[in-house]
């Protein structure tokens, strides 16, 4: 099974521009990085319109770093929202007596009234 090889952008241009400047042939070049013409022949489409740019890697890398930014937010989120959701469930499993019966999940549980020399 044939491997799928990338190429930098750099190899690219390099090999595009011997091959419009008519240092190498386009036969020989193929033959020379063991790549099909019709490969040359679409980098130097590609050159001649203005699509063979690094830009593009540069553009789609900050796109990239954007989205694994949001989706570590989302992870930190849903994981606080995960243990607020465990520490609930052990909450209500808890037996009641009085002083849990009155507790929230969100909130604690509630204050108990203070004695009265306490405010002294």
């Amino acid at each position: 099974m044939a491997r799928h090889r990338r190429f930098n952008f750099e190899f690219k241009r390099e090999v595009v521009l011997d091959v419009l400047e008519e240092r190498v042939g386009l036969r020989e070049m193929a033959r020379k990085h063991s790549i099909s013409r019709s490969l040359i022949r679409l980098w130097i489409q590609k050159y001649e319109t203005g699509q063979l740019t690094d830009e593009l890697d540069e553009v789609r890398i900050a796109e990239y770093e954007g989205r694994i930014a949001e989706l570590e937010r989302k992870v930190g989120q849903l994981t606080m929202e995960n243990d607020l959701l465990k520490k609930g469930a052990r909450w209500a499993r808890r037996p009641n007596d009085d002083c849990l019966s009155s507790n929230s999940i969100v909130s604690g549980p509630k204050v108990s009234p203070s004695r009265g020399d306490a405010e002294r």
